[in-house]
């Protein structure tokens, strides 16, 4: 069935009308407009089948304009929605966005949208934004003035933070920021004194960045969408492209056309599954399984590219001793997929390489989501598809910026840059910030905590507590935290809580605090949630269209946004809210002591993104200065749109937006890595190596690469990261310039003056001091440049490592979900033990799974994206076109689980959890879901447990469209390595309401 409402009533022409009051002169719904127009809601899915007042070529609008006598500007900015990077082309006149196309130069869209980002000029003149300041007092929604604002909320965070200690107040940064945003929220909690601050990437992509890290060195996709033009195959397992990454499609079709084959395994029978020449259907939470059924096959005939495990990989034994024990019957039964099956998808990856996999949020969101990510990497590396052009992991992100975000900004665990918490991470950003350590140590709460596993640490060296268990750091009794007191104030900047689990605890948990501040273009579900009364405070921020900077689509690439239009209402953006409150408490000159402030309080987005590149040497974001992003913002058409590589031009020879790794500084004109430890290709010129992150021995086996090494290096085989003592040892530290030693010297704390001009000469104490400064904090990027202009990768040359002995499953195992539906299985592939401390707080595992739910409950639930509509969908589902197209929350359900519950379609049902949330929403009754399993898309919120929250949002800004969040119903769960939230296996119940 369609779910679809086709409103003709006067309500419905109501929200048309007052949506667009400029187009509709007579009265007339939108139905009818579509219809007039010649568009279905079918045809309104494609970007280019949009009303020509909402999308037209800005050129055409040009010429008309500038003939009417109206001069018109043509902004050129990033699309704000999913992560594949589109560009968009607005017309602005008189300050007015009036016209809008995607952008024909991009190499990534290439002149395509999807629905979202056809409709984003609503952004522009949306009427469903916050306005101005707000709080909730008395159950009424009270316009203030931002200085009243800042100066209370202010002072309610001061009084917390003086009784209870600055971990008290929890922040949540923004995957929806720009780069230069996100980073100074991280920036600005270590201001403050805190680690507990994090944002979407922890329930995204946290057991991505983890498992992937932890397997070849950096956590990020290896090649790029274009890429995929050249794989042979192309595996797709927890990612439904075509509704999550729609202009993706257009890429992966490319390769088909190019002869590519492709696999899709997913519980549901998607709209990519139906482009794949395999669908398979397996029982959501057995991944690992699977994928060790697919190399059982491999490795029972010889399938394994046997140089490069030799050259490249480490601990691929240890794998085959795991995958023995998966028998292709014991894979049926575990994952319900037959033997032939799993067999095809084996011979298909292994006859045609290069291929690639594809993985998203079906395959992180697991409490062991870190397994799955690993066994993915695994089976490619078993096949030699890392580091090759058509390979890779293409690992597709979810949020516009929330590479970027995960890069430089709002991590929990983590400074910029992946840098971690210990004191000599800490010392580095302190030099780059040009602060003093002692005083950035100040500001954080005196005591030893446990970091886990007992060992005690100060609170400036524990990694704070996840966006994923926020509402545990509120509840959980204080004697069980790692900190001195409970949560007791949230600052929320950009994040849609109905996008977690456990609805019902969340609930009580924000009826609990002091004080709730949400920074949002829109309200969120966390205004309206709960029956607070007082104490709500909304600060209306702009969007990315409003503002510029740099955000990073999913493949690395870097790209400049122009500020399309002057903020609307009383907005302020990310940045000049953080200083206004750092002004409140009394730190701006310090935080901002390299950044130029504009105005009264806009903190500049190029030096701010200087400053990145200064600090940010681990990932190689040094070489993306504001210049050379803009230069590649001017020249979009000069770049080949699969190698992404300029074809002459001001930026010949660079790659688009210069994926990092950039290595060294911009005047070093690296021209960035698009496929990620290719050795085929200098490293001057982006070719890589695998890094050497994890030493250089382990049980007296090398963990160094083995004859492998990349094209031009003056190293022929293995070696370790790059240090000073390194350069000294092969004779490279005397091409470092005066100016690079005398940089070294300050990190090594020698006095310049000690230096002799003739390094060779200097006395062996200075030498010594000068050994212990590397790569990644190198200030001058003088050991990078040396580095590469010998050949060599600075991070080493190393072989990817299949077992990652730091973590609490050396090698992936098979542990069943912690509400299974195969309670059988679970004496044979239990969970783990409880854990006393991890992120500041318990994790329960085998309590939760010591009882068998599954009588009650024995339908899978597991949930995903729908094209219309984006993450936890306020900004979407305020936008009236793409409110039209899907109106209704629903969850399918077979038409076997439906007639044995006597449920038809279009019925209205409740979906009941094991932990006590409901939901009411429709029924579609489908076989696109396996017999035994249900799903509902989690983009809606605004209802809570049957009950519209209509009258509790602030006049005006409800949401077109509003229905049950399905986390409402979902479940207890964490990855045990980074707290990801297990939602695509738990389990539910569903009758007739």
């Amino acid at each position: 069935m369609k779910l679809i409402k086709k409103n003709t009533s006067a309500g419905a022409e109501q929200v048309a009308r007052s949506g667009f009051p400029s187009m509709f002169y007579t009265a007339m719904d939108r139905r009818t407009f579509l219809r007039r127009s010649g568009l279905t809601a079918g045809a309104a899915a494609v970007g280019a089948a949009l009303p020509p007042t909402m999308m037209r070529r800005a050129n055409a609008a040009e010429k008309n304009t500038r003939e009417a006598g109206v001069a018109a500007e043509i902004k050129r900015s990033v699309c704000t929605h999913c992560s594949v990077g589109c560009g968009v082309v607005a017309e602005v006149q008189n300050g007015v966005w009036t016209g809008q196309e995607p952008d024909f130069d991009s190499p990534f869209n290439l002149g395509a949208h999807c629905a979202k980002g056809a409709s984003l000029r609503e952004h522009g003149i949306g009427e469903k934004r916050i306005k101005y300041p707000m709080k909730l007092e008395g159950g009424r929604w009270k316009r203030m003035s931002w200085d009243d604002a800042i100066n209370e909320i202010g002072d309610q965070f001061m009084k917390i933070r003086e009784e209870s200690g600055p971990d008290s107040v929890w922040w949540c940064g923004s995957s929806k920021s720009n780069n230069e945003g996100s980073y100074l929220q991280r920036k600005f909690v270590a201001f403050w004194g805190t680690n507990n601050i994090d944002h979407q990437a922890r329930i995204c992509h946290s057991t991505t960045v983890a498992g992937v890290a932890n397997t070849w060195g950096y956590g990020a996709m290896t090649n790029s969408y274009n890429d995929m033009h050249n794989a042979k195959c192309m595996f797709f397992i927890g990612s439904n492209a075509a509704e999550a990454h729609p202009v993706s499609m257009q890429h992966i079709l490319r390769a088909k056309e190019n002869g590519a084959k492709m696999i899709v395994a997913d519980p549901r029978f998607t709209r990519t599954a139906a482009h794949a020449d395999q669908h398979i259907s397996f029982r959501a939470g057995t991944d690992v399984p699977l994928i060790w059924g697919m190399l059982w096959h491999i490795f029972e005939n010889g399938w394994e590219d046997r140089e490069y495990v030799n050259q490249r990989v480490y601990g691929l034994d240890k794998v085959r001793e795991e995958v023995a024990h998966w028998t292709p019957a014991r894979v049926e039964d575990v994952t319900g997929v037959p033997e032939a099956q799993v067999y095809e998808a084996a011979k298909t990856m292994a006859e045609h390489r290069p291929g690639t996999i594809v993985w998203c949020m079906g395959g992180t969101q697991h409490h062991v989501g870190n397994n799955n990510t690993r066994a993915y990497c695994i089976l490619q590396l078993a096949l030699g598809n890392i580091g090759v052009s058509g390979g890779g992991a293409n690992i597709f992100r979810g949020h516009d910026n929330v590479q970027g975000a995960t890069d430089v900004g709002p991590n929990s665990h983590t400074l910029p840059g992946y840098y971690g918490l210990a004191e000599g991470a800490w010392r580095h950003w302190c030099r780059v910030w040009d602060v003093d350590f002692d005083y950035i140590k100040s500001r954080f709460d005196d005591g030893q905590y446990d970091a886990g596993g007992g060992n005690m640490a100060h609170p400036m060296n524990i990694v704070g507590i996840p966006v994923s268990r926020w509402i545990d750091g509120i509840l959980e009794d204080p004697s069980n935290l790692s900190q001195r007191d409970n949560t007791r104030a949230v600052f929320f900047q950009g994040h849609a809580v109905n996008s977690q689990t456990r609805g019902p605890d969340m609930k009580e948990a924000v009826e609990k605090l002091d004080l709730v501040v949400i920074s949002d273009p829109y309200p969120t579900h966390l205004a309206v949630m709960s029956e607070r009364t007082d104490g709500v405070y909304l600060l209306p921020t702009c969007t990315q269209f409003e503002q510029r900077g740099s955000a990073t689509a999913s493949n690395r690439s870097l790209q400049w946004r122009e500020q399309v239009i002057d903020p609307l209402f009383e907005s302020k953006t990310d940045a000049q809210i953080l200083y206004r409150l750092a002004q409140k408490f009394g730190f701006e000159d310090q935080m901002f002591k390299n950044i130029s402030i504009e105005g009264d309080d806009m903190p500049n987005p190029e030096d701010t993104l200087r400053e990145i590149n200064r600090g940010t040497w681990t990932i190689g974001y040094t070489g993306q200065s504001p210049e050379r992003l803009k230069l590649h913002l001017e020249n979009k058409h000069t770049f080949d749109t699969t190698t992404l590589r300029a074809v002459g031009g001001p930026c010949d020879g660079d790659y688009y937006g210069l994926p990092w790794p950039c290595w060294g500084t911009p005047e070093m004109n690296h021209p960035g890595t698009h496929v990620l430890y290719d050795p085929s290709q200098p490293v001057k010129d982006g070719g890589l190596t695998f890094r050497a992150r994890f030493g250089v021995e382990r049980e007296g086996e090398s963990l160094l690469a083995n004859g492998s090494f990349s094209e031009g290096s003056e190293l022929r085989d293995g070696y370790p990261e790059f240090t000073f003592a390194t350069l000294r040892q092969l004779g490279w530290h005397v091409d470092l310039t005066r100016e690079e030693l005398e940089a070294c010297a300050r990190v090594a704390g020698v006095d310049s003056s000690d230096l002799p001009r003739n390094i060779r000469t200097a006395s062996t104490e200075v030498l010594e001091k000068l050994d212990g400064v590397n790569w990644k904090t190198d200030l001058s990027g003088g050991i990078q440049r040396v580095v590469i202009a010998h050949g060599c990768a600075p991070f080493g040359n190393a072989k990817a490592r299949c077992e990652v002995w730091q973590f609490p499953d050396p090698i992936p195992v098979h542990r069943e979900p912690l509400y299974t539906p195969r309670y059988d299985l679970v004496a044979e592939y239990p969970t783990y033990e409880d854990v006393k401390a991890s992120y500041r707080l318990p994790t329960r595992y085998a309590s939760v799974q010591s009882e068998d739910y599954s009588r009650d409950f024995p339908l899978i639930f597991t949930s995903g994206r729908l094209v219309e509509y984006e993450g936890g969908g306020e900004e979407t589902r305020s936008n009236p076109w793409l409110a039209e197209l899907q109106q209704e929350m629903f969850v399918e359900i077979h038409p076997a689980d439906a007639n044995d519950r006597q449920i038809a379609d279009g019925q209205d049902v409740w979906l009941d959890g094991p932990e006590g949330g409901s939901i009411r929403v429709k029924a579609m009754v489908t076989e696109r879901v396996p017999r035994g399993t249900v799903w509902t898309p989690f983009h809606f919120g605004g209802h809570y447990q049957g009950e519209d929250l209509l009258d509790r949002y602030p006049e005006g800004t409800a949401p077109y469209v509003r229905g049950e969040a399905c986390n409402t119903a979902t479940t207890y769960g964490y990855d045990r390595v980074t707290q990801m939230q297990e939602t695509k296996s738990t389990l539910c119940e569903i009758r007739a309401a």
